[in-house]
């Protein structure tokens, strides 16, 4: 049997020995305390995450995607981050892939002993197309789970960029991957559960992988969402202001605009540019959707 003690994730924190003996607000406080050193973990990984994105970035404008793959909290916040994706980016929902150790059903349940399977870390991938050009994120707050390692393995041999997501320094995941990312956060509140600092750190990086791509790939103007889909109420009002916001239009013009448009991104360059809806859905495409391009504004970053 294989000893977790001296995994950072799994030692005691000085500070919550006796977390059950305080008040609630007591108890309040040094959960909070411990969580405002999370930011400044991840802050010192920022140049290992910016590889990343770049390396993402790059591979996603040559058709690639991405992957995440995890088992429990990891696995879900990696699914969590994928499943955003299409919604703020009006991206293919197959472009960000999520995968759990036991899949789909243990988004809700404790699958035991799947975190355990290496070789289904790579069977899970195969099935779903992982190739040379794609990147895998393999999440793994202890450093060593064997899915994910067996997934890390698989991407690495085709030739996949990998990115190792973990929070112990020297772990396996960082070893293994060819960018690693390491938020040393430190012990946890409640021994081991890493669902908190671990998992919020986690959180943290996935933000910035995923949207720092986008970013990079032009997916957004300025820090407007210019390819939200407009699905319900709340996001037509919100693509709605987002045109007003890019071209100085009131509300009620913002919303013809979008009638005539369809989309927000053809919709700010017909007003901004005085052109035709299908003028404006051609310079796009030749510019591959990046508005500051077909604006005349230059790519926003060299």
């Amino acid at each position: 049997m294989m000893k977790f003690e001296h995994l950072l994730t799994e030692t005691r924190h000085p500070d919550t020995a006796r977390i059950d003996q305080l008040s609630t607000r007591e108890m309040l406080e040094v959960i909070n305390a411990a969580d405002r050193s999370v930011a400044d973990a991840v802050h010192a990984e920022l140049d290992r995450i910016a590889q990343a994105v770049d390396g993402i970035a790059e591979r996603l404008e040559k058709g690639g995607r991405l992957f995440y793959t995890g088992a429990g909290t990891s696995g879900r916040l990696g699914v969590l981050d994928a499943s955003e994706c299409p919604p703020t980016f009006n991206v293919d929902p197959g472009l960000v892939v999520g995968l759990i150790a036991g899949g789909d059903y243990a988004l809700r349940h404790s699958i035991e002993g799947a975190e355990d399977d290496a070789e289904q870390g790579a069977e899970d991938l195969k099935t779903a197309g992982l190739k040379a050009g794609d990147t895998l994120v393999g999440i793994a707050a202890s450093g060593r789970t064997p899915y994910v390692l067996g997934g890390i393995a698989y991407a690495n041999h085709l030739g996949a960029l990998t990115v190792g997501l973990s929070c112990v320094p020297g772990s396996d995941v960082e070893r293994r991957a060819k960018i690693a990312i390491t938020p040393a956060v430190g012990p946890e509140v409640i021994t081991g559960s890493t669902r908190l600092r671990a998992g919020t750190a986690t959180k943290l990086v996935l933000n910035m992988l995923s949207t720092g791509a986008m970013i990079r790939i032009g997916m957004v103007y300025g820090n407007l969402m210019v390819n939200v889909q407009p699905t319900n109420v709340k996001l037509k009002d919100r693509a709605i202001r987002i045109i007003a916001a890019a071209t100085g239009v009131d509300e009620e013009q913002g919303g013809a605009l979008l009638e005539r448009a369809g989309t927000v991104r053809v919709a700010i360059v017909m007003q901004k540019l005085g052109i035709s809806r299908e003028d404006a859905v051609r310079r796009l495409e030749a510019a591959h959707g990046r508005l500051r391009v077909v604006l005349g504004e230059g790519p926003g970053h060299p």
